[in-house]
């Protein structure tokens, strides 16, 4: 699952973002992620964004979900069920608090972070589960810039870039924070191209990702997302290759959209 959250963020320095213009709340998009097993791709599981309104005593926040399930039928095999949230703004999807609490093959693992934007801080919590059964936990304070983001809050914030004044070849990076460390993922945007979705055939932008120092993601232009040319801009397609083989993610449906 970070795998294709690394491989669905994107950023331009070179562009730019205001307000959110194009998340709504109530939105929901659905994938079917797929894995190249014994050299045939094998749809394996289901992957879920949706977005909700969250009021606290302070404020109206904009809950970004994302859940990965695998198939029943795969279950038995290596089950995955894996959920990653980000609490924003809904104006400039700010986080404030993020939450992954992943369970994959029977490993436990709970991440949460507080961000502290005046200071340029995190909180951060950790928890795994022992051998035994028993869970440790671990607390750190980290110092972040004052542009990184989690991942989920990330893959939202791209929608709101102004991509289309992006020029083919342009290239930029980014800050995210995953594990307790800053990581920089590359981009370059390769263009235009229609291609055939649930959705019908769609214009979009295509985006090539890698990640500096980390053999994470492989291949030269291996990686891509396709987001709607449109002032939606739904990720329909993506195509990754990691170390351990290949995969898609095809959108198979999409409700609750902005425009």
């Amino acid at each position: 699952m970070k795998r294709i959250l690394l491989f669905l963020s994107l950023s331009y320095s070179l562009l730019s973002f205001g307000q959110n213009k194009t998340i709504a709340f109530g939105e929901k998009l659905v994938f079917t992620a797929s894995y190249n097993m014994s050299g045939l791709l094998t749809d394996i599981a289901q992957v879920t964004m949706e977005t909700s309104k969250i009021k606290t005593s302070s404020s109206t926040l904009m809950r970004l979900k994302c859940s990965a399930a695998t198939f029943s039928s795969f279950d038995s095999f290596f089950k995955v069920r894996d959920l990653y949230e980000s609490y924003v703004s809904p104006t400039s999807l700010t986080p404030y608090l993020y939450k992954r609490d992943i369970n994959e093959g029977g490993y436990y693992k709970f991440m949460q972070y507080k961000y502290r934007r005046k200071s340029k801080s995190v909180e951060s919590t950790k928890k795994k589960r022992r051998s035994d059964g028993t869970i440790w936990e671990e607390k750190k304070q980290l110092s972040i810039g004052s542009s990184t983001k989690d991942l989920v809050a990330t893959l939202y914030t791209l929608r709101n870039l102004d991509i289309h004044k992006a020029n083919v070849g342009d290239s930029s990076s980014f800050k995210v924070l995953f594990d307790n460390v800053e990581s920089t993922v590359v981009f370059k945007y390769l263009g235009k191209e229609t291609i055939s979705t649930v959705l019908g055939r769609k214009e979009c932008y295509k985006i090539a990702i890698s990640l500096k120092g980390s053999d994470l993601l492989k291949g030269n232009n291996a990686n891509i997302i396709w987001l709607t040319a449109d002032a939606n801009k739904v990720p329909v397609f993506a195509k990754f290759k990691i170390p351990v083989g290949n995969g898609e993610l095809k959108i198979k449906s999409a409700t609750g959209l902005k425009h």
